[in-house]
């Protein structure tokens, strides 16, 4: 049996990731913060939520962004929400953070004055939004394209390499839903609290090979 890591910093809704991931079978899903489980798990999944700085701050203090680098090139890696956020170069929030730099790109809020046609838009982003699947992958089989998945953010990515962007969502300002490169991907939505499209996602994900 195929053994799924899913990292443990202290910063995440892990036990909804791993029952979601338990439900679709993807395995013996291990939630750790032992690098060496970690090292040879044969899928990682790397969530978050809270406050990049601090996301950040246990990270660094934990080695896990040298794990992360390390663990990701060679086996299928998801990083979800602030997980996803923490894999770019950095972010605005708390007057600027260093992240661990696999994605170029830059995280930015989405500002308190957000409009859409006259309409004024709360911050954070919080509810159901359409994802455009701007290039095959196999993480999108069996999801039909605009489907609609679960957000909570006020910080959205600008992605720095158009062509690792294999989603894109829309609210008030384009922004990358999805980021692809290799054996990794990564999501800003909750895929566990995506309801039937999210599951599938990681019941895709439980099948991946990695490559892309």
């Amino acid at each position: 049996m195929q053994t799924v890591a899913v990292i443990d910093y202290g910063m995440g809704n892990l036990h909804s990731v791993a029952k979601a991931l338990e439900h679709v079978g993807a395995g013996k899903v291990l939630i750790t913060s032992d690098a060496d489980v970690i090292r040879e798990a044969d899928r990682v999944v790397f969530p978050g939520v809270g406050a990049i700085r601090d996301c950040m701050a246990e990270i660094r203090r934990l080695g896990f962004d040298s794990l992360v680098r390390e663990v990701s090139q060679d086996r299928p890696f998801l990083g979800i929400c602030v997980g996803m956020q923490a894999l770019l170069d950095s972010s605005e929030e708390n007057d600027g953070v260093d992240c661990i730099g696999l994605f170029p790109g830059q995280v930015k809020f989405f500002g308190k004055d957000l409009h859409e046609d006259g309409e004024h838009l709360k911050v954070p982003h919080m509810g159901w939004n359409e994802v455009k699947q701007t290039v095959s992958h196999p993480l999108w089989h069996n999801i039909p394209d605009l489907a609609r998945f679960y957000f909570v953010h006020s910080y959205y990515i600008a992605a720095g390499n158009a062509r690792q962007v294999v989603g894109g969502g829309h609210y008030g300002v384009d922004f990358a839903a999805a980021l692809a490169d290799g054996s990794r991907f990564a999501v800003q939505f909750h895929p566990e609290k995506s309801h039937t499209h999210g599951l599938q996602l990681l019941q895709n994900f439980a099948a991946w090979d990695g490559r892309w």
